[in-house]
């Protein structure tokens, strides 16, 4: 809850207006069409000469609170707190218990950073209020123990029958990794490989991680394997996805392997909700330079063309790599750093996106309370 002190002595009824007037008005990457029409409920209460604005969002926006709060100090000139709640629903029906969507990160090639960014984007989306899951789907390569700093863990059995999955720092997790031995080679093929995943799947008990309490999932993050092969397309169809967020780099050779990506969620019918942009650049230490090492506009280029949004940009940084290696994303690592702002903000147009893939939204109420005591 963010709290932000003025000068008392407007009424209640203006006061009223003015705040819905604002959050009408008020435009971000993540309200296009102002707050009030992603709202499902504002309150604006009075306690004593403090007003209490509670707002329920359906998507993951816990960092867009300071700088609404912020817009209002304009506004305003009250007393006033600001507090938000989520209620996040599924965005498409399946059978799956203990999740509530599920988005795939994917790469239409190897080498882009797509795991990084999945690790550090499902945290983020926990830093914006969600509760959150991982699946590693990269049966062949298994990085996600190794990012989540619990790669010597395995999962246990609940009744015999599902996995309980394991938490990272509040992050529930599930990979093939937590299940062979770091130094044995997954030599299987195609089918086998389509069957061990779904397992991981459709076998885990995902709302009742090992530690924790139990909860339901707002979002599960796949982190799928790269490239748009046979096991690719399966997954895609055999996977009950929301939708899917594409990684690339700026250069020329992953753009084109990143267009293969969207076209292959299209033909499946799985909505692409936006393409990141990594390793768009690298900031010079000493001077602060920007350097395009890999080219420049890429990724805003094709998502011109194929008429999806650019999620966002990330720099090509040592920290987010040294980080990773040692088991704690940069998203942990420095939570209040600038890289660490990037990841959040793209989490939460990723999941801005994901909502407003819905036809119909639930009306907002707006009442004021006296709650003099």
């Amino acid at each position: 809850m963010l709290k932000n002190l003025f000068s008392s002595g407007k009424k209640p009824e203006n006061v009223t207006h003015t705040i819905e007037t604002f959050l009408q008005e008020y435009r971000s990457q993540c309200f296009p069409d102002g707050v009030m029409h992603a709202l499902t409920k504002v309150n604006v209460l009075l306690k004593k000469k403090t007003y209490i604005l509670e707002l329920t969002l359906p998507f993951a926006c816990q960092g867009e609170l300071e700088d609404i709060a912020r817009e209002l100090v304009t506004k305003l000139d009250i007393d006033i707190e600001l507090s938000l709640t989520l209620a996040i629903n599924p965005v498409r029906s399946h059978s799956i218990k203990g999740i509530k969507n599920i988005v795939a990160i994917a790469s239409g090639k190897g080498g882009v950073g797509k795991s990084t960014t999945a690790v550090n984007l499902a945290y983020a989306l926990m830093a914006e209020g969600a509760k959150v899951g991982i699946l590693d789907a990269d049966i062949y390569g298994p990085s996600i123990p190794t990012m989540l700093g619990i790669e010597n863990q395995r999962p246990s059995s609940i009744d015999g029958k599902l996995m309980q999955p394991l938490s990272a720092k509040g992050l529930t997790a599930m990979s093939i990794g937590f299940l062979v031995s770091d130094s044995d080679a997954t030599v299987w093929r195609g089918p086998m490989a389509s069957s061990a995943f779904s397992q991981m799947l459709n076998e885990t008990a995902w709302g009742n991680a090992a530690g924790t309490a139990e909860q339901e999932l707002d979002y599960l993050i796949i982190d799928m394997p790269p490239g748009t092969g046979d096991i690719q397309l399966t997954l895609a169809q055999k996977v009950p996805v929301a939708a899917a967020t594409i990684v690339t780099t700026p250069q020329d050779i992953a753009l084109k392997d990143a267009v293969k990506g969207i076209n292959m969620f299209d033909k499946v019918k799985v909505p692409v909700l936006g393409v990141i942009e990594n390793m768009s650049y690298h900031i010079c230490d000493n001077c602060g330079h920007h350097s395009h090492l890999f080219g420049k506009g890429g990724a805003q280029t094709i998502t011109e063309q194929y008429k999806v949004d650019l999620l966002g940009q990330l720099p090509l940084n040592i920290q987010i790599r040294e980080d990773s290696d040692a088991g704690n994303p940069i998203v942990l690592a420095n939570a209040a750093g600038e890289i660490t702002t990037m990841y959040r903000k793209i989490a939460r147009n990723m999941a801005a996106q994901l909502y407003y893939q819905l036809d119909a939204k639930s009306p907002y109420t707006a009442e004021i309370t006296s709650l003099e005591q």
